[in-house]
């Protein structure tokens, strides 16, 4: 065992290891038996393509890459896309149909087996400005229902409901409009039923959503009745099950649970609400999760009426299993603790459900059950591809932790030790920490394998992953922590999770950093201006200036700041009282800015602006930039070149020499740094 000073370990995890085991596999669905899924792809500059295997078929043999190399299966709906594509009802692989959005021309594409895609909506009138997402398949007919979102030339996006024919003849008709949002269009097995959600500004879709149901009449809708949901209820994944009966997740008890609708929906001439609708299961946990991408499932419903869900806790994720009359959920026992970013399950409808598998030692993998019999259920993995080498003794274990926070409330986190089977730290010297505030702000932590976490405790890193209070996971009371408080409550989660690792004798109080990407980027900057606790900090693409996020990001988000922190412009002064930008006179300590030059998000204006105060101040700072990136970073060099860029600037702060070989960063007022 070498003993070596923290942050200079030499680590097994390169950033070429990173970005080769950055391959994302998402979005399971079933066309017949054939199991098909999205894999993103940063070597070849984050294109999604689209793979199917055959049934019986695993890692080693039967699996097929369907999209063509001049295609990539992407939305840009929301920005953050999703439901990207949909599947037919199968046949043989020569014949079988999938639908799919096209990252490049945002059409929809019909494909047929290997067969060239052909585009089934029409050219847009500027490149990307009509977008497509969350298909559905009409039974019985060679038609489509998904979500549209047009982008006419200086004015808000118009998000609406559209009939689609599947073959390209005709031009999409819309069929439901007059709502901000609209997500989650699911008709029934007869073809003859529609459900579907909306909401409107200035609630986020964790806010307040509204279910609705109506009849399909020659491709329109008639007999339109809100059945559920409203602005303080959530309703998530509405699905038909196969007796024609309505699901759908609502946290009207504070938790996202399963729910069953008894109404009908006759033309009797009555559009208000309906009603009869009753919980399946109460359970104290998640069966749902804040949609901040389309095509998200937390259950699936088979045939025989079992239907198997993702639920999360404490924030570990379980599959369960509601039996047919019963109101309970029994966990099923897999060896995962985590299901996909926002749950990720199908069904083929009879005998299989296939999910994203993960645990904190193995990374994203879809895996199939054979649930035929329940009593002995077959597991088997269709495909992992990021085939992990790195021993037991180089990947650090998360431990759940609970700390104390402001107001006596208790918030969550999950942390990571320096771990590498070779090196070991100087006797007397504690680690330094890096405190990671996810993105969102309303997202979550998970305990999945993250080489691109492992990269810094295999280095001689702690690294503490906040759940702050605003995070999902953790109940509706939870999440609306931040309603008002965004900039505050974070910040002091983070600030508690450090100090409490700090009073715990876990880590050098004095070398403590606080990163993160977007929103997460806002808590750090935050964090840096307004106190003084960590020596150094990493904004991705984070927020300086609330203001322009308020008057200057797209349409999903733009009154996203209204629960946070309040309407705009009518509470400017809180705005500018909360951006570090109009407080300079508060940062004092070393920053790294990362910026896509092409973020629609949170666009370059926000970091250059930091980037001015910090000049004015004579701050040691760096800024790196890439042209083509977007929201988060894609391509595969500069996934590597950030993590690099930041294990540089760190040594340089705290006084370490990296054991990388690694191309200096470009540090205005270094020699400030002693």
């Amino acid at each position: 065992m070498q003993t070596r000073p923290y942050g200079s370990w030499p680590s097994p995890i390169s950033t070429s290891a990173v970005t080769a085991g950055g391959i994302g596999v998402s979005g399971p669905a079933y066309g017949g038996d054939t199991l098909y899924w999205i894999e993103s792809r940063p070597e070849e500059k984050g294109r999604h393509v689209l793979m199917s295997a055959s049934p019986g078929s695993d890692d080693k043999q039967g699996l097929v890459t369907v999209t063509p190399d001049e295609f990539s299966v992407d939305t840009a709906v929301h920005e953050y896309g999703g439901g990207e594509y949909i599947p037919g009802s199968g046949g043989s692989p020569d014949a079988a149909i999938v639908f799919f959005c096209n990252g490049a021309d945002q059409r929809i594409y019909r494909q047929v087996g290997s067969g060239t895609p052909s585009p089934i909506t029409p050219e847009p009138p500027e490149p990307g400005s009509v977008r497509y997402a969350d298909a559905c398949i009409v039974p019985g007919e060679d038609a489509l229902v998904a979500v549209r979102e047009r982008h006419p030339p200086k004015r808000e996006a118009v998000n609406d409901l559209v009939w689609i024919d599947g073959t390209g003849a005709k031009d999409p008709i819309s069929i439901a409009s007059g709502h901000d949002f609209f997500s989650f269009p699911r008709v029934d097995p007869t073809g003859t039923l529609l459900a579907w959600t909306t909401w409107d500004h200035p609630r986020m879709p964790w806010d307040g959503t509204e279910l609705w149901t109506a009849r399909i009449v020659d491709g329109a809708l008639t007999n339109i009745k809100r059945i559920a949901g409203g602005p303080e209820e959530s309703i998530f994944q509405p699905e038909w099950g196969p007796d024609g009966s309505l699901y759908f997740a609502s946290d009207r008890t504070g938790w996202w649970n399963l729910y069953r609708w008894n109404g009908d929906n006759k033309d009797d001439g009555k559009a208000g609400d309906g009603d009869g609708a009753a919980a399946v299961a109460p359970i104290e946990a998640e069966v749902g999760t804040g949609q901040w991408v389309f095509g998200l499932s937390h259950y699936t419903i088979l045939a025989d009426g079992r239907i198997y869900c993702v639920y999360s806790r404490d924030g570990l994720d379980h599959i369960g299993l509601i039996r047919p009359g019963s109101t309970s959920i029994e966990r099923v026992d897999l060896p995962f603790t985590y299901y996909g970013r926002g749950g990720s399950i199908a069904g083929n409808g009879t005998d299989k459900i296939a999910f994203v598998g993960a645990t904190a030692q193995t990374s994203p993998a879809i895996f199939e059950v054979d649930v035929s019999d329940e009593a002995n259920p077959s597991l088997r993995k269709v495909r992992e591809p990021n085939q992990i080498d790195f021993e037991a003794g180089d990947l650090s274990t998360p431990e759940p932790i609970e700390f104390p926070t402001t107001g006596n409330r208790t918030a969550h986190a999950l942390f990571y030790p320096p771990q590498n089977r070779d090196i070991q730290g100087p006797d007397g010297e504690l680690p330094p920490l890096i405190v990671k505030s996810h993105g969102g702000p309303t997202a979550n932590a998970t305990s999945e394998l993250s080489l691109g976490l492992q990269y810094w405790t295999s280095r001689g890193f702690g690294v503490v992953d906040v759940n702050y209070g605003g995070s999902l996971g953790y109940g509706r009371e939870y999440r609306q922590r931040l309603n008002g408080q965004w900039g505050i409550v974070d910040v002091d989660d983070c600030i508690h999770a450090a100090r409490f690792l700090e009073q715990s004798g876990r880590v050098d109080g004095k070398r403590m950093a606080i990163r993160g990407g977007s929103a997460g980027g806002y808590t750090t900057l935050c964090a840096l201006t307004f106190h003084n606790v960590f020596a150094a900090g990493a904004s991705h693409y984070g927020v300086a200036d609330l203001e322009l996020l308020a008057t200057d990001t797209h349409k999903f988000e733009s009154r996203y700041l209204d629960s946070m922190i309040g309407p705009y412009p009518e509470k400017k002064e809180t705005y500018i009282e909360r951006s570090p930008v109009h407080h300079a006179e508060g940062l004092d300590c070393p920053v790294i800015l990362f910026q896509g030059l092409d973020d629609p998000v949170v666009p370059p204006s926000q970091a250059e602006a930091m980037v001015r105060v910090l000049e004015e101040k004579e701050i040691p700072f760096a800024y790196v930039t890439y042209p083509g990136e977007k929201h988060g970073f894609r391509d595969a060099k500069n996934v590597q070149r950030t993590l690099e860029s930041e294990l540089y600037f760190y040594g340089v702060v705290f006084g370490f020499d990296p054991d990388d070989d690694i191309q200096p960063v470009d540090i205005q007022f270094r020699e400030d740094l002693g």
